[in-house]
């Protein structure tokens, strides 16, 4: 293993963005499935023999990848991933312990567009562990231009980072049905309220929702067409089927995904959550207004 050696796995424009970050301070390497011109660009293998790793890969590929590609050699990892695996319903940080010890892994949660990261704009994430120690040493990673927080509350993190893709969808096709900005930060302030409730049941902590994982990530996500999720939402106001969507996106939308995992789960835990709800009904079918219609009656 070569040790403080970094590489970033995924180079979707999350990780490509990652890189440009961390390439800032140190060199650092990046890898994915297909070839990719940028700087530092290696094999798989190259990069697993890193001592610290950022994976970046859609979430619902994770279990996949993990299986066909990770064997546990000391590796510290960061899991730039936000989701919750539509087929089990289990978060990543669940998916990931057959793999890895607790205390070598964290998960990013915060406000970060990528296409403003990979421009050195100033921004702040939450580096969430249960070793504050493994936070420390990635922290030493970033640029200036990055503030970094700890926090150790990995299931608030998850939970914030994949609920506030599904909200983003909601809050698009708000947008895109132009009921106006008060039911736009109606729907929001809610959709935060929802979220902290759903989990609050999985054992989150209520002030990881009230900073820059929760409500700081929702805001941004939930305001922007610079957001997958949100223009999935655009897309779905304007009647849209959703493959059509998608391939005009061209990249991957977590929302989509994640809204079956939370409608399932709700539902199987009886957590009250009527936003994301309706997104996933409308995502199977439902007319948008008709979604607004049962919100506001119920």
């Amino acid at each position: 293993m070569k040790n403080n050696s970094i590489a970033v796995i995924g180079a979707g424009k999350w990780g490509q963005a990652l890189h440009f970050a961390l390439s800032q301070k140190q060199e650092a390497f990046i890898t994915s499935r297909t070839p990719r011109d940028i700087k530092n660009f290696v094999d798989l293998k190259t990069a697993l023999e890193c001592e610290y790793l950022i994976i970046a890969i859609p979430a619902q590929e994770i279990r996949a990848w993990l299986k066909e590609n990770f064997i546990f050699k000391g590796q510290k990892i960061l899991v730039a991933s936000k989701g919750i695996e539509a087929s089990s319903g289990e978060f990543l940080n669940e998916i990931y312990a057959e793999f890895v010890p607790n205390k070598n892994i964290g998960f990013i949660s915060g406000p970060s567009f990528a296409a403003e990261v990979i421009q050195g704009l100033p921004c702040a994430l939450v580096l969430n562990s249960d070793s504050k120690k493994l936070f420390k040493k990635f922290s030493a990673f970033f640029p200036t231009f990055i503030k970094t927080y700890y926090s150790s509350d990995v299931i608030g993190a998850e939970v914030a980072g994949a609920y506030k893709n599904v909200l983003a969808i909601a809050s698009g096709i708000c947008e895109g049905l132009h009921l106006g900005k008060n039911a736009q930060a109606s729907l929001i302030a809610r959709g935060l309220v929802e979220m902290e409730r759903f989990g609050r049941f999985f054992g989150s902590k209520k002030s990881t929702f009230l900073g820059l994982s929760g409500a700081g990530d929702l805001f941004l996500t939930a305001n922007s067409t610079m957001s997958r999720n949100y223009r999935v939402g655009l897309g779905l106001a304007s009647n849209k089927k959703i493959n059509e969507i998608l391939k005009d996106l061209g990249e991957v939308a977590e929302g989509i995904k994640t809204a079956d995992a939370i409608y399932n789960l709700s539902i199987k835990h009886e957590i009250y959550t009527p936003i994301a709800n309706e997104v996933k009904l409308i995502l199977d079918g439902k007319n948008p207004k008709d979604s607004l219609k049962d919100l506001l009656k119920h």
